[in-house]
């Protein structure tokens, strides 16, 4: 039976990355990492995904947690590591 940790590994995104969308779209796990590999093979998904990252940062500052947010703004940060094409501004 393949596990979460396995569609995770498989769906070229880390778990944090997976887990970010998975706040952003109100989904289990599982569909944020299909979702996660759907959007890198379509064009602009990788946008769409830093976009969500970066969404959920500002929520978690509009909640007042700074925890949250400074967590979420190292997975943003990992994330563009893998992706320099998206660092300039949106």
């Amino acid at each position: 039976m393949i596990s979460i940790e396995d569609c995770i590994g498989l769906c070229g995104l880390s778990e944090e990355e997976v887990l970010a969308i998975a706040e952003h779209e109100h989904v289990p796990e599982i569909v944020a990492a299909s979702l996660g590999r759907y959007l890198l093979n379509r064009d602009h998904g990788a946008e769409q995904i830093r976009d969500m990252i970066r969404d959920d940062i500002r929520t978690a500052l509009d909640n007042n947690d700074p925890a949250h947010a400074h967590e979420l703004l190292h997975v943003l940060l990992h994330y563009l590591e893998g992706h320099p094409d998206l660092r300039s501004p949106a």
